[in-house]
């Protein structure tokens, strides 16, 4: 009897022991789509970046927690998250007609590969970004620059580029002609009024301020100092997008119906309410241009134009701040947008 107890006792070890180790191998075993794809990616400013607010509109987040976990992470400048993809920091970066050629040809990074749109600055019929000077400073005209203070967010930035472009064809060029320094966008209408820079840029949602446009007028615009630019658009690293491809699909998907969400005329006012909910600031801020034409032009499935970004790179090219161009179509893989296009809205 003694024996037989023991046998079953050695049976139910054996067997939990057997079921643990099925369990363990199984784990191990799981195809990588099984768990939801973790997706960080970096973003400037919103409203003008939609990243942060993606996952906000109502039934847009078909997929988020399920084939994936949406991440945004905030960067001060495109440049910046130059090193943070390149660390595997983020997944997904926020780049611009100049921060993407620098990260191929400065970094190295010739796996990028553009997957989606962002921003157009200067679409014709849309807004293009205003730069400020002061009213009472006496600069009526792009020379009046000479000897003065212009402010930017980051070397190297799109509006950077813009705005050095603007100045580089009248003449003046930075240190031999003018002095540029560096702050964060919501800090420039207070460099600006304290006389800390002479010029400054009104990236929206900034350039709507009332405060600023009491004591401040545009100089010029990127429209009329560059023309249309492609701003900011999704970049990925080629292995990432292979090892995870359905993952980003299902992005793509979520990315253009929550842009046709906040573009739907009949969800303005909750669309301004989340946005302006979002950003801590009253919808009245939002109200008369958000998701208008007096707002960036982006594309309703997040598809790229090819050809405006090969325009804008060439035209960085052409003013002497990249020692060659980008042969843009050689890094960029649409078929993710095109894929979540064609499924059922």
């Amino acid at each position: 009897m003694r024996g037989f107890r023991l046998a079953i006792l050695l049976a139910t070890v054996l067997a939990w022991v057997l079921a643990w180790v099925l369990a363990w191998a199984l784990a191990w075993t799981l195809p990588a789509s099984a768990q939801p794809v973790k997706i960080r990616i970096g973003w400037i400013t919103a409203p003008a970046s939609m990243v942060p607010l993606l996952m906000l509109a109502p039934g847009a987040a078909k997929h988020n927690g399920k084939s994936y976990t949406f991440e945004p992470i905030h960067f001060g400048s495109s440049t910046l998250q130059i090193t943070a993809i390149s660390q595997g920091e983020i997944d997904i970066a926020g780049f611009g007609y100049t921060s993407f050629p620098l990260a191929i040809q400065n970094a190295g990074l010739n796996d990028l590969r553009i997957i989606a749109d962002e921003i157009v600055d200067g679409a014709p019929g849309y807004y293009s970004t205003p730069y400020f000077v002061r009213k009472d400073s006496g600069i009526d005209k792009i020379a009046d620059m000479k000897g003065k203070v212009a402010a930017t967010n980051g070397l190297g930035s799109g509006v950077d580029i813009a705005m050095r472009s603007a100045l580089n064809r009248h003449g003046l060029q930075v240190t031999r002609d003018y002095t540029m320094i560096e702050a964060p966008f919501p800090a420039h209408k207070a460099v600006l009024k304290e006389k800390k820079a002479d010029l400054v840029v009104g990236v929206l949602p900034f350039s709507y301020d009332p405060e600023l446009n009491e004591f401040a007028k545009p100089l010029f615009t990127t429209q009329s100092g560059l023309g249309s630019i492609a701003l900011s658009f999704w970049a990925a690293r080629k292995g990432f997008i292979d090892k995870n491809r359905a993952a980003l699909v299902d992005l793509m998907e979520d990315y253009g119906r929550a842009l046709r969400w906040y573009y739907d005329p009949a969800n303005h006012k909750e669309a301004v309410a989340v946005t302006a909910g979002f950003l801590k600031r009253p919808p009245a801020a939002f109200e008369g241009w958000l998701f208008t034409k007096r707002d960036f032009y982006r594309d309703p499935d997040a598809k790229p134009d090819l050809k405006m970004v090969q325009s804008s790179i060439d035209k960085v090219k052409e003013l002497g701040f990249i020692k060659e161009t980008v042969e843009v179509a050689k890094f960029a893989d649409l078929s993710l947008v095109e894929e979540a296009a064609k499924r059922p809205r």
